[in-house]
């Protein structure tokens, strides 16, 4: 048998899919670029270090600030009283989910009042050449089913860029680090280029990354052609046809 011997279930996203999944990306620059702006992109580390934090290891424990940074801006967007993003939910991704973040915004469709993006947030150095460029983005068996699932699954990658540096807090006389944003980037995972997207075969059923998560291309396509696209790359790893065939089987892609 070969993989287009298959009858498999072929998700099909519905009509208003390309105009929410703007809406959402949208929505994220504009209240990323208001915290910039308005100067809440800062995030002060108080330890008792006299020399402060190890600059030169500091990418290792930037993401989960970085993190908690991003869910806090958007949490303060939607307890603002103008709530001019038109946010109604916010909530932290839990342990082991594909997103950090999930928002939930209102906004008129044919079936719904809402459109809904899951947020993957990664952190990237500036002060540090290739930090952060080529990141594991989630388990390939865990986004196929989730679109299968879901056609209409909207699964946002938002990179933020960071430079660190010390400073001393005049009240203490401690030394403290300053993670400061200085750039972000949000994008549809699902309009990723064919180039862009790499497959990764270590751990579980294996790692989608993006190949430089700071320069993308975005390619407008239909949620069971990205579908295709992860099977063709997966298949084309050293697991092959014969594992991809166990996954499908073990999470119903097939009819």
């Amino acid at each position: 048998m070969t993989y287009e011997s298959h009858d498999l279930k072929k998700p099909v996203e519905s009509d208003d899919y390309q105009e929410c999944s703007e809406f959402v990306v949208s929505s994220i620059e504009s209240i990323m670029k208001e915290a910039m702006d308005t100067g809440k992109n800062r995030i002060e580390i108080n330890t008792n270090l006299k020399l402060g934090i190890p600059m030169e290891n500091v990418n290792k424990i930037a993401g989960p600030f970085v993190e908690a940074w991003a869910f806090e801006i958007f949490t303060e967007s939607l307890e603002d009283g103008e709530n001019k993003y038109d946010l109604i939910n916010v909530e932290a991704g839990e342990r082991l989910n594909m997103a950090d973040v999930i928002l939930q915004f209102k906004k008129t469709r044919k079936r719904s009042s809402a459109v809904t993006g899951h947020v993957d947030v990664k952190a990237t150095s500036k002060d540090i050449e290739g930090s952060g460029k080529s990141p594991n983005i989630t388990s390939y068996a865990r986004i196929r089913s989730a679109y299968v699932k879901d056609p209409d699954f909207i699964f946002i990658i938002l990179s933020i860029k960071h430079r660190v540096f010390s400073a001393r807090d005049e009240e203490t006389k401690m030394m403290m680090g300053v993670m400061e944003v200085v750039d972000f980037n949000a994008y549809d995972l699902k309009y990723l280029s064919d180039s862009d997207i790499s497959y990764n075969p270590a751990l579980g059923t294996g790692q989608i990354q993006v190949r430089d998560i700071h320069y993308v291309t975005i390619v407008k396509r239909t949620t069971w052609e990205f579908c295709q696209l992860l099977d063709k790359k997966f298949i084309a790893s050293k697991k092959g046809y014969g594992q991809w065939l166990e996954y499908a089987q073990q999470n119903n892609w097939i009819k």
